[in-house]
């Protein structure tokens, strides 16, 4: 293994993260997880001379909110970052920004940032790390030879970069694209010519990124945003009132709430929240459950059940043991 990277100033010796919260997640079983790694980040170990300077890259699905987060840390290269679904506070510089699906990140070399806030919330996440040789400041970057944009391509990526004090960015079709080729690669990873194939997206994902920037693409439709943003307080309400999510929704009555058809409303309840409604619902109706059986000693479990929306006692059991692992009578003894 290689050693860790340092980055010395003229006032400060840092070095990068070992990322221990996500690791124990990994081995937790908590989120699913795919990357390569050259030895300092979680993921399959990969030799030091397969794309030099592409220091982990990969993905996680997690399909519930997070006991965990990641505290603020820096790497030692050029980190992007695009949610695919769901949403999560990214930190950069100790500024939030609250990510939703469609959106990336930029962080340069040794940036501090963080995710989470403390925690992640639900969501599909990709990312790599690319290391540009950046030891001291003002040092030039250093691409590796396997990107092959043009040089005047490649300066204006370079000044973009540097320069860029908006960490986040509205995705474009052609990001999203490489991203899913990427993920694609990063799991199938012994198939043949995976390298080249991995180096052919990510020459595509760099050149978007510049597309993405060199645009500033930071509008988009106006219905679009209108619909998704209904879908969003929505889903918001359901998480927050027991008594809002207590009530006899249907499939149709949620998506008559927001307006729209059953295949819309899917769509944008799945990027937001990384699930379908329904599913949705029934997380929210057992945390609101789970809240009671502690505050509310006074109340028996059936009462508990059918306030929260559930028909019968034994349906809410199953479904109550099913997500925390106790059932509705143990989790009130040991809370």
């Amino acid at each position: 293994m290689s050693l860790r990277p340092i980055y010395q100033s003229r006032h400060a010796r840092y070095e990068i993260d070992g990322c221990e919260p996500q690791n124990d997640a990994i081995r937790k079983g908590k989120i699913n997880f795919h990357a390569l790694t050259k030895g300092h980040y979680p993921g399959t170990p990969v030799s030091a001379n397969i794309l030099p300077g592409l220091n982990s890259i990969g993905f996680w699905n997690a399909g519930d909110t997070q006991d965990w987060g990641l505290n603020e840390h820096r790497n030692e290269g050029i980190e992007i970052m695009y949610l695919e679904t769901g949403r999560v506070v990214f930190a950069a510089d100790q500024k939030n920004h609250s990510l939703r699906a469609g959106h990336f990140t930029i962080t340069r070399p040794w940036q501090l940032h963080k995710l989470g806030a403390p925690n992640i919330g639900p969501g599909r996440l990709h990312w790599l790390i690319l290391d540009v040789g950046v030891r001291r400041p003002h040092q030039e970057w250093r691409w590796p030879e396997w990107v092959v944009l043009s040089k005047e391509d490649l300066a204006e990526l370079t000044r973009k970069l540097r320069h860029n004090e908006n960490p986040v960015w509205n995705s474009t079709p052609a990001i999203a694209r490489s991203f899913r080729e990427i993920a694609r690669n990063v799991a199938d990873w012994n198939r043949p010519h995976a390298v080249s194939h991995l180096a052919v997206h990510l020459n595509q994902l760099l050149i978007g990124v510049l597309d993405a920037l060199a645009a500033q693409q930071t509008q988009e439709s106006e219905e679009l945003t209108s619909r998704r943003r209904a879908v969003e307080i929505f889903l918001r309400e359901l998480e927050n009132d027991p008594a809002y999510a207590g009530q006899a929704w249907t499939l149709d009555r949620m998506t008559a709430q927001c307006g729209m058809g059953i295949t819309a409303f899917s769509k944008y309840c799945r990027e937001l929240v990384n699930t379908g409604p329904v599913e949705f619902l029934n997380h929210c109706r057992l945390d609101h459950a789970a809240r009671q059986l502690r505050a509310e000693t006074n109340l028996s479990i059936t009462e508990i059940a059918m306030a929260n929306g559930f028909n019968s006692s034994q349906y809410f059991a199953t479904t109550f043991g099913q997500r925390f692992h106790l059932s509705p009578t143990d989790y009130r003894k040991k809370t």
